[in-house]
């Protein structure tokens, strides 16, 4: 049985999303649904996130996850909320071991060997790579991924209509993390016909790219 997240890779796009307004929880769920992509990662960023975790999971339509966690803390919190999986921007072993002792999946974020090391050690093969194209992109994913074929990896940070494929291609990216459909302009301008477009075009590019 698939757990949530894997069920959100799937469509191999994960929306990284800064909300400010918990108002406009709603309407941004429903962009992302008629845009072919139930599935939203709230991130810790703003105050609001709790409110919009919580309007989203009771929705039953939409996966919702809780990103930016970064102490036990905001994971007890985001699963109060009723997120069905956490994201960190960096390696916690406090905040993995909490989250594999309460059953719900948690990709940290990594950026070395180092880190897939000490993720490894903790029994993960799913990890965030973040910041990406700041730490040198595909070319750094290629080489740190290299000796640990058992790992695959979200790149997150950076990414685009412009170079998902690129990531999307090699085979150890089920999916990458990006913001740039849902940027927090965009949701709060309310301009959710524009959320509803840049997602259906960025599945159509993903869609291009066959599933390793």
């Amino acid at each position: 049985m698939r757990t949530p997240f894997e069920e959100a890779l799937k469509n191999r796009i994960i929306p990284v999303v800064a909300i400010h307004a918990a108002e406009n929880a709603d309407p941004l769920a429903d962009a992302l649904i008629k845009g072919g992509l139930p599935c939203a990662e709230i991130t810790f960023r703003t105050q609001a996130a709790e409110a919009v975790i919580r309007t989203l999971a009771k929705r039953g339509d939409i996966l919702v996850g809780a990103g930016t966690v970064l102490t036990i803390d905001q994971a007890k919190t985001a699963l109060d909320a009723g997120a069905n999986f956490i994201v960190s921007p960096g390696f916690s072993e406090k905040v993995v071991e909490f989250c594999l002792d309460q059953a719900i999946p948690v990709t940290p974020g990594v950026c070395t060997p180092t880190d897939i090391q000490r993720a490894l050690d903790l029994g993960l093969t799913l990890l965030k790579f973040f910041p990406a194209e700041a730490t040198g992109g595909l070319k750094t994913l290629k080489a740190i991924c290299a000796p640990y074929t058992m790992m695959n990896l979200i790149p997150t940070g950076g990414i685009n209509a412009n170079n998902l494929c690129d990531y999307l291609a090699h085979p150890q990216v089920p999916a990458i993390g990006g913001s740039w459909m849902v940027k927090s302009a965009l949701i709060a301008e309310r301009r959710f016909d524009d959320v509803t477009r840049l997602t259906r075009e960025a599945l159509a590019l993903a869609a291009t790219v066959s599933a390793a």
